[in-house]
C-alpha cells in the first residue's frame, strides 16, 4: 500500500513563509503563571500587629467559665462508647482524674437510638439523666408566649443535655425540649445510676462534695468577676468598693514559620535574564506559594488557626444541612460588630441557592476595590482555605477585627534582617559545589482572637446536597 502524496501547489510561493519568517522575530513573552493563587481575603482583611518580641500576649479580664466542652466517643460497629477521660469535660467533673472511676462512668452509660421526630427530653419532666450526644442533631426547644415552639439552639456530635444543677440535686426538671432533627444515637446515665457509683467510690464523693461547695463568684453574663457597681442611687450611700481582676496565666501566641530554599543555578541567574530576571521571577512565584501556605494555616493550624480557636459557646450548627439565611442571622447576632464572613465557595454556592429558594436577593457591598456580597450588610468572603469534609460539610467563620475593637488580629513582624515584603525575608545562603545559589525565603505570622465573641463558626454545613 503506496502512502498518500501531499498535493503540489499549483502557483509558485511568492513570499517569505512565517514558519521561516520566526526565526529572525523577536517573541513576545508572558511572565511565569501560576495556577493555584486565590483571592486570599483573610490576609487582606486582618489588621496586622506588630510583635517585636515574637510572642504576642493576649490580657484578659479574669473569667470563671469552665467546663462546658464537648466530649469525645469511640466505636466498634453500632456500639458506642465515650472516652473516660472525655468526661471531664461535663462541668461537675472537671479536674476529676481518677482513670479507674471515670471507666465505671463511661461504661455506665446506655446507648440510646432516637428517629428524627422524637423527644429525647420534655421540658417541665424529671432532669433525671446525663444524655450525651454520639451521633446526629438535636434542636433544644422553649416554650413561646402563645404556645409554639420556639428554637434555642441545635445540638450535635461531642454535644450534652447534663445541668449540674439537675444531676446533683433530685426533684430538678428540664427547662427546655430537646428534640432530635436527624436521627440520633445518644448514650445516657441515669442520675440513680449515678449516685450509686458516687456512694461507691470516695473519690468520686469527695470530688462532688466538693464541687457543690464551691464559692460561686459574682459573675456577669460573659463568666467574667463582676465589677460592683451601684445605680439609680439618692443622697449619700455608701458605694461598692470594686476592681477588675485579670486572668492570672493568659494565653501567648508565638509567630509561627514558613520557609523554603530556593534554588538557582548560576548559569541560569548569569545568561539567561532578558527580557525578565529569572531570580525575580522564580521568588515571585514562591513567595506567593508562601502566602498561599500562611493563609491556610491561618484557617486550619491546631495551635492558632481561626476554625480551632473558635470557643464553644460561639460554635453553632446548621439547623437543617445547607447554610440558610436563619443560620447566618443566628451566626451574626451572638457578636458585636461583625465585619467579615468567610466561607468556601461552594458554601457561598449553596447559601446562594438557599436565598433563591427564599425569594431573597442579597445586597453587594464595596470592599477595597470591588463589589462584595453580602448579608446584613456584612460582606461574605470566599475562602478556599476552609476544608470541605469527605461527607461534604464545611464551616462558615464570622469575625471582628482590630486591637481597639477587641477582635482578630493578625500577627508579624517587620524589620527582620533581609526583609523582602513586611515580615517575609530572602537570605542568600551561599553557592553549593554545583554551582547552585540557595535563598531561604522566611515568613513569620501567626493570629490572635482578643475576647471569645470576637470569631464565631457555623459549623456542618452541608454543601453538596443534589435538589430531589
Amino acid at each position: 500500500m503506496t502512502e498518500p502524496v501531499e498535493p503540489v501547489s499549483e502557483h509558485p510561493q511568492l513570499s517569505l513563509g512565517t514558519a521561516a519568517a520566526r526565526n529572525l522575530a523577536t517573541t513576545t513573552k508572558s511572565a511565569p503563571q501560576m495556577q493555584g493563587i486565590t483571592s486570599r481575603w483573610l490576609l487582606r482583611v486582618l489588621p496586622w500587629v506588630q510583635v517585636k518580641g515574637g510572642t504576642y500576649r493576649v490580657n484578659r479580664r479574669l473569667s470563671y467559665a469552665v467546663g462546658d466542652g464537648r466530649v469525645t466517643f469511640t466505636n466498634v460497629g453500632a456500639d458506642v462508647r465515650v472516652i473516660p477521660g472525655e468526661l471531664c469535660e461535663l462541668p461537675f467533673l472537671r479536674s476529676y482524674d481518677d482513670a479507674g472511676v471515670l471507666e465505671a462512668l463511661a461504661g455506665a452509660f446506655e446507648q440510646q437510638e432516637f428517629a428524627a421526630g422524637d423527644v429525647i427530653a420534655e421540658a417541665d419532666t424529671p432532669a433525671d439523666r446525663i444524655v450525651l450526644i454520639a451521633r446526629g442533631k438535636v434542636e433544644k426547644l422553649a416554650s413561646g408566649k402563645y404556645g409554639e415552639d420556639a428554637g434555642l439552639e441545635v445540638l450535635a456530635d461531642g454535644d450534652h443535655l447534663a445541668s449540674s444543677a439537675a444531676i446533683l440535686a433530685s426533684g430538678d426538671t428540664w427547662g427546655f425540649t430537646a428534640r432530635a432533627v436527624t436521627a440520633v444515637t445518644a448514650l445516657t446515665l441515669a442520675q440513680s445510676e449515678f449516685e450509686r457509683l458516687v456512694d461507691q467510690h470516695d473519690s468520686l464523693r469527695a470530688h462532688i462534695e466538693a464541687y457543690k461547695v464551691l464559692p460561686r463568684m459574682p459573675q456577669d453574663k460573659a463568666g467574667q468577676a463582676e465589677i460592683a457597681l451601684a445605680t439609680g442611687h439618692r443622697g449619700e450611700p455608701v458605694l461598692p468598693g470594686t476592681f477588675v481582676d485579670y486572668e492570672l496565666a493568659p494565653r501567648e501566641y508565638e509567630l509561627s514559620v514558613a520557609q523554603t530554599v530556593l534554588r538557582i543555578h548560576t548559569r541560569v541567574a548569569d545568561l539567561y535574564n532578558e527580557p525578565m530576571n529569572q531570580t525575580e521571577q522564580q521568588l515571585k512565584l514562591t513567595i506567593q506559594a508562601l502566602r498561599e501556605r500562611q493563609e491556610h494555616e491561618l484557617i486550619n493550624n491546631r495551635e492558632f488557626g481561626l476554625l480551632h480557636n473558635c470557643a464553644l459557646e460561639q460554635r453553632i450548627r446548621a439547623r437543617k444541612g445547607p447554610p440558610t439565611p436563619d443560620d447566618l442571622d443566628d451566626l451574626l447576632t451572638r457578636r458585636r460588630g461583625s465585619q467579615y464572613l468567610l466561607a468556601h465557595p461552594r458554601t457561598i454556592a449553596a447559601f446562594g441557592r438557599e436565598c433563591t429558594r427564599a425569594g431573597i436577593y442579597p445586597d453587594h457591598v464595596p470592599l477595597f476595590d470591588t463589589m462584595a456580597p453580602s448579608w446584613r450588610g456584612v460582606p461574605v468572603l470566599p475562602c478556599s482555605k476552609i476544608p470541605i469534609s469527605r461527607n461534604q460539610t464545611s464551616s462558615v467563620i464570622v469575625m471582628r477585627v482590630g486591637e481597639d475593637n477587641e477582635g482578630v488580629i493578625g500577627l508579624h513582624q517587620t524589620g527582620i534582617p533581609d526583609e523582602y515584603e513586611p515580615s517575609l525575608s530572602v537570605r542568600f545562603m551561599g553557592i553549593n559545589e554545583q554551582a547552585v545559589i540557595n535563598y531561604l525565603v522566611t515568613a513569620y505570622y501567626s493570629a490572635a482572637v482578643l475576647v471569645p465573641d470576637a470569631l464565631g463558626v457555623l459549623e456542618d454545613v452541608q454543601v453538596g446536597v443534589l435538589e430531589s
